[in-house]
């Protein structure tokens, strides 16, 4: 599935993996993070196709629709998430081989 090939929905599933957020909440803490704005028809394209997908879900608290990661958005997330782990932990390890190499 190729829907975490946007950085910014991984991004916003992220955020989501923790709590449920109103749309503007969740686009304020994206906005900080990016120490940028985003165009409000971007961010709510992003969102909607995460929903469109089933990654994540619309549903009322109060008199608020709030946004929340589904199980399947989770599990790629996690999917993602362990990915990038192996990604990093060859990376750390090629450092310190080269860094040892380079000391001889």
């Amino acid at each position: 599935m190729k829907f975490l090939q946007s950085g910014r929905r991984r991004d916003m599933c992220a955020l989501l993996a923790g709590e449920a957020l109103q749309a503007q909440a969740l686009k304020s803490r994206l906005e900080s993070h990016y120490d940028e704005r985003i165009e409000p028809r971007s961010f709510y394209g992003a969102l909607e196709t995460l929903e469109e997908q089933g990654f994540v879900e619309t549903r009322a608290e109060g008199i608020h629709d709030v946004y929340a990661l589904t199980d399947a958005g989770e599990r790629r997330l996690r999917e993602h998430y362990d990915w990038l782990g192996e990604q990093l932990g060859d990376a750390a390890t090629d450092g310190a081989r080269t860094g040892s190499d380079s000391s001889r």
